[in-house]
């Protein structure tokens, strides 16, 4: 059971929540569930949302790069939402089934890049570090600014998942 009032619909919202509320629907398709959280706090959820569009949308990892790292972040934090609303993106964006599979905790090979991303995204979410030889294999497949970028795509889903655990809203 939620521990706050999920914001479903606009009527709910006035000003610069409303706003935002349609910004995010037409960025996303739909109200997505952080954002039913974020949306308490106009001022906060205006540049989560920011930062969710560059890291998703903007972002210049390959597409299916990034969303093995997105489903890996949610995997790290126990973040069952994460899995549920990325799976068939990832799909469609090119992850191996293979890398599904080893993220959804079965024994298979992954490529070096993939063992890249995933290795990474497992270190700084279980130790918020990474060693030299994570770093230097992700800088090796993805380049320095790979790694950064894949860094803030980390962090951006480690905040989705805590904040969305802290509310029990993760696995809804």
């Amino acid at each position: 059971m939620p521990r706050i009032h999920l914001i479903g619909e606009r009527g709910e919202l006035d000003g610069e929540a409303a706003e935002l509320y349609d910004r995010i629907v037409e960025s996303r398709g739909s109200m997505v569930r952080p954002f039913r959280v974020f949306l308490h706090a106009p001022h906060l959820a205006r540049h989560i949302a920011r930062l969710g569009h560059e890291v998703r949308f903007e972002s210049a990892l390959p597409g299916a790069d990034r969303e093995l790292a997105i489903l890996a972040a949610g995997r790290v934090h126990g973040c069952g939402y994460v899995w549920d609303t990325h799976i068939d993106i990832a799909r469609r964006e090119g992850v191996r089934p293979e890398a599904l599979y080893h993220l959804d905790g079965g024994e298979s090979d992954l490529t070096p890049r993939e063992a890249a991303v995933v290795g990474m995204v497992f270190e700084l979410g279980s130790s918020s570090s990474v060693s030299e030889a994570a770093y230097t294999r992700a800088a090796e497949e993805l380049g320095v600014d790979g790694v950064l970028e894949l860094s803030v795509l980390v962090g951006y889903y480690t905040m989705l998942s805590y904040t969305m655990g802290a509310f029990d809203v993760c696995s809804l």
